[in-house]
């Protein structure tokens, strides 16, 4: 008789216990600095007018994201801890569901691991987690949609129910900020590509076949498609009720054409303006903050750890051949880079700048993940073991500078981590 095949065991106790340790990570001086920082200028008032449902403000962006601020503020006082607690939450979501989305889409516990030690030492979510701004909350819903996919595509007996949740996260995703649709758009394309493939010229009603059995595309659009709009369309309801300038009923639609064009409008010249490129190489990051503040020399700088951002670019190219040859998760998260680096390449947004990396970063590490894993089936142990050693020892070298810890070496300290002058 033949064995049955392996079934690997889920590694969510792993998952769960390396959320809760990357949340405690985030906690530490969450407070710190006890003043606004960096963009905080810009999300904090919004909050503050939304609670009073006063005055409409920082209309360029859609109001989830602000709604989660506000709705912090208003659980834990208009302090610190109250505008940046969400983010910290919302940071430890993406951090917990892209984990999910990665075993659900591989079965791999090693990989699984391996990704959530990549995402806690790789600088950019950890920093985008202390700090008032919109997009751990766009990064916290797409994570929570592509996992929401992968399990309806792995569990298809439950995979409506998944699916109408992915749904609701990619509404929730574009109602935070418009970088999400791009992305949003991936899970509709690969059901229709999936069962494209699949049925052949069947493939609008037939219920047969992957991604989702007993799902047609229509009902897939109807989940994947109109529900997304229906959501996004339900976090602007704040917006009809402010005192001052408030949404009109029927003007949803001319609104999301001015959104675009305050956004477009801005054109001036910003130190801190970066093109794609300079993303993906790790070449210029962004400071949040260096100043004296709280009775000491503190630094917040937004760069990418070097290590996993490089080598990450050369796991990104190994997932594309794999990918050709049948490895379908390796494929997926060079599709998912693809889609959230290529809006950049072709963005009309004339400033631009490093955060915008967030969501092709979690898609680079994942790939990244999958070809540690790869070596470690393959029998070198050692060699992704080592790797992730050296990410968390470059993580506690740099986490003075991305923490907001007290630099006691004055305002020439951050010399120390400069490794390249270009992030000066």
């Amino acid at each position: 008789m033949n064995h049955p095949p392996p079934q690997p065991r889920d590694p969510i106790a792993w998952c769960v216990a390396m959320t809760a340790a990357f949340l405690g990570l985030c906690l530490v001086r969450l407070t710190v600095p006890s003043t606004t920082y960096f963009d905080e200028i810009h999300y904090l008032p919004a909050a503050r007018e939304l609670l009073a449902m006063h005055k409409w403000i920082n209309r360029e962006h859609p109001m989830f994201g602000k709604e989660m601020i506000a709705l912090g503020m208003w659980a834990l006082g208009d302090n610190p801890l109250g505008w940046r607690i969400g983010s910290a939450l919302a940071g430890t979501l993406t951090f917990f569901a892209c984990m999910r989305a990665l075993w659900f889409a591989s079965l791999s516990r090693f990989a699984t691991i391996s990704y959530g030690v990549l995402l806690a030492s790789g600088f950019m979510l950890f920093v985008q987690s202390q700090i008032a701004m919109l997009d751990a909350y766009m990064l916290a819903a797409l994570a929570t949609s592509f996992w929401m996919f992968a399990k309806a595509v792995r569990e298809p007996e439950h995979g409506r129910r998944y699916m109408i949740a992915g749904g609701i996260a990619i509404g929730v995703a574009m109602g935070t900020k418009w970088n999400a649709v791009p992305l949003a758009l991936v899970p509709g394309l690969t059901f229709f590509a999936w069962r494209l493939r699949a049925t052949g010229w069947r493939f609008v009603w037939s219920r047969r076949g992957p991604p989702v059995p007993g799902v047609t595309l229509l009902e897939a659009a109807l989940w994947l498609g109109v529900l997304p709009l229906l959501v996004y369309w339900a976090t602007f309801a704040p917006a009809y009720f402010f005192s001052v300038n408030p949404l009109k009923p029927g003007g949803f639609f001319a609104y999301q054409h001015t959104m675009l064009a305050l956004q477009e409008s801005v054109i001036k010249p910003h130190p801190y303006n970066t093109r794609w490129w300079q993303w993906a190489l790790d070449l210029r990051g962004i400071w949040y903050l260096y100043r004296p503040i709280d009775g000491v020399q503190r630094g917040v700088i937004m760069i990418g750890n070097p290590l996993t951002m490089i080598t990450g670019l050369v796991a990104f190219f190994w997932c594309l051949w794999a990918g050709v040859r049948g490895r379908w998760d390796a494929l997926a998260a060079a599709i998912l880079y693809i889609f959230a680096i290529g809006f950049w390449v072709i963005a009309p947004k004339p400033i631009q700048f490093f955060y915008h990396y967030l969501a092709p970063s979690l898609a680079l590490f994942a790939g990244l993940a999958l070809a540690l894993d790869e070596l470690w089936r393959r029998g070198w142990r050692w060699v992704p073991v080592l790797f992730l050693a050296a990410s968390c020892g470059i993580f506690v070298w740099f986490y003075p500078i991305i923490s907001a810890a007290g630099l006691h070496d004055g305002r020439p300290s951050y010399i120390h981590w400069m490794w390249l002058y270009s992030w000066r």
